[in-house]
Order: structure tokens, then C-alpha cells, then sequence
């Protein structure tokens, strides 16, 4: 658990920088933006590995992972479901679309959407803290955002309408590619079963 933890510690500790602007401001004069990226781009990837590594070794160690309540199959079908949205807005996160302008912050919807997902099809301590941390966390974000007024990566732009079918499109193949392939390869475990 302890890797787990620190993993998000660190994920998340690099995460809550944009939201001090006058920390970044001072982080980016010190090291030019180009430095700032890089260096919140190797702390994030630091983050997460450590967050695969320790949520992987709990899964595999079910003695230190204990089970705190059985969710009900249907649970694992709203799961599934939800995920198509959230991979919708993922997609959107990166491509100006009328989506991406009614979501005001795409990412943040989709992890919101993938955590709570998760949260419902898994009863694990490590789900608990792994989904739960991220949901609060996207929560938090959301609200910081919305006080400075960021826009995110890609700001305001709306692109042409036929973004909205771009985003569609990748965001259902992304979905299928998951739930037919991807997360039975990666996670160990199909979505279906």
C-alpha cells in the first residue's frame, strides 16, 4: 500500500502546481517553460509508475488488498457503461469540438467518469484508494480551474462540426479497443466477464 500512496502523493503533489499560479509563474521563470514542462512531465510519469507498481502489487497480494464489500454484478455493467462517455470526453479533452465547449474541462470530466466506474465495480482497499483518490482529486481540480478561470490545454476553441463526429468516432473505437482487447491485456481482467 505504501508504494501505492506514495505514488499518488507524488502524482498529485505535481498536479496541484498549475492551481498556485504564482508557484508556477515562479517555477516557470526559474526554469523557462520548456524546464517546466519537463520537469512536471518526469515527476507526473514518476507518479504514475509508482501508482501501477504499487496498485499491480496489491492486486497480486490479495492478503495485503482486503475485499470491503462484493459489488453487485450490475454494478460491473454501469461500469462499462459509463466508460463510453468517459472515453468520449477523453478524446475530447484533445480536440476542439462543440463537446469539448459543453464539458468546459473534457479531462477532468472523464476522470471523474473512469474513477466513479471504478468505484462501483470494485470493492478493494486498493480500488478505494486508487478511484477514490483520483475522483476527489478531479473534484478539487475542477473547482480550482473554474476559480482561475483556466481554460486547459487547447482553451476555448470550438473547431468545425465535424470534430464532434472526430471525437465520437475515436472516443467509441478507444472504448472498444478497451473493453474487447486492452484491459483483459493490461489489467488481467475482462470487462465482460
Amino acid at each position: 500500500m505504501l508504494v501505492l500512496v506514495i505514488g499518488l502523493v507524488v502524482f498529485f503533489a505535481i498536479h496541484l502546481v498549475p492551481s498556485n499560479v504564482t508557484l508556477r509563474e515562479g517555477l516557470i521563470a526559474r526554469f523557462g517553460l520548456t524546464g517546466y514542462k519537463a520537469i512536471f512531465g518526469i515527476v507526473s510519469l514518476v507518479g504514475f509508475v509508482l501508482i501501477v507498481i504499487g496498485f499491480a502489487k496489491l492486486q497480486m497480494h490479495p492478503s495485503k488488498n482486503p475485499q470491503l464489500w462484493v459489488p453487485p454484478l450490475w454494478t460491473r455493467h454501469l461500469a462499462a457503461a459509463l466508460m463510453l462517455p468517459a472515453l468520449i470526453a477523453l478524446v475530447a479533452a484533445y480536440i476542439p469540438s462543440r463537446i469539448h465547449t459543453v464539458l468546459k474541462h473534457p479531462m477532468l470530466v472523464a476522470i471523474k467518469i473512469w474513477a466513479l466506474a471504478h468505484l462501483l465495480a470494485n470493492g478493494d482497499l486498493a480500488a478505494l484508494v486508487l478511484f477514490g483518490s483520483f475522483l476527489a482529486f478531479a473534484a478539487y481540480d475542477r473547482i480550482s480551474v473554474k476559480k482561475r478561470h483556466a481554460l486547459g490545454p487547447i482553451g476555448a476553441k470550438t473547431g468545425p462540426w465535424y470534430n464532434d463526429l472526430i471525437v465520437l468516432g475515436v472516443g467509441t473505437a478507444l472504448y472498444l479497443v478497451i473493453l474487447l482487447w486492452a484491459h483483459q491485456l493490461i489489467i488481467g481482467v475482462s470487462p465482460l466477464a
